[in-house]
């Protein structure tokens, strides 16, 4: 068995003295899932694009942020991109910059 880290042993230990508490979601975090299984069933067309490894892993990171599957995570970021309805909010979970990506777009156009 894989060793747990300083966190999974809190949850764990938790867990183990009943001292976890379940919670209904939000209504944000319901239309959140509502709105994901719904694009889920409205697929009809497959896509391929090749990322980085560090990209994926922060789409990767960001999913389990977000409790969704990494391809629907970026699914519904490019419907959100498109519709006009793309609001970025930091992650507690990548340790990337979003400023790497201007300075590297400011180094190629200029």
């Amino acid at each position: 068995m894989k060793k747990l880290d300083q966190y999974e042993e809190d949850i764990l230990d938790a867990y183990e003295k009943d001292q976890l508490i379940s919670t209904a979601p939000s209504k944000v975090e319901m239309d959140g899932f509502k709105a994901a299984a719904q694009s889920t069933f409205l697929k009809d067309r497959r896509v391929n694009i090749r990322l980085s490894s560090p990209d994926l892993m922060d789409i990767q990171a960001r999913a389990l942020e977000d409790g969704v599957p990494y391809q629907t995570l970026i699914a519904s970021v490019l419907h959100k991109y498109v519709s006009g309805r793309l609001i970025e909010t930091p992650s507690h979970l990548t340790a990337r910059s979003t400023g790497r990506t201007k300075k590297m777009r400011g180094g190629l156009n200029g």
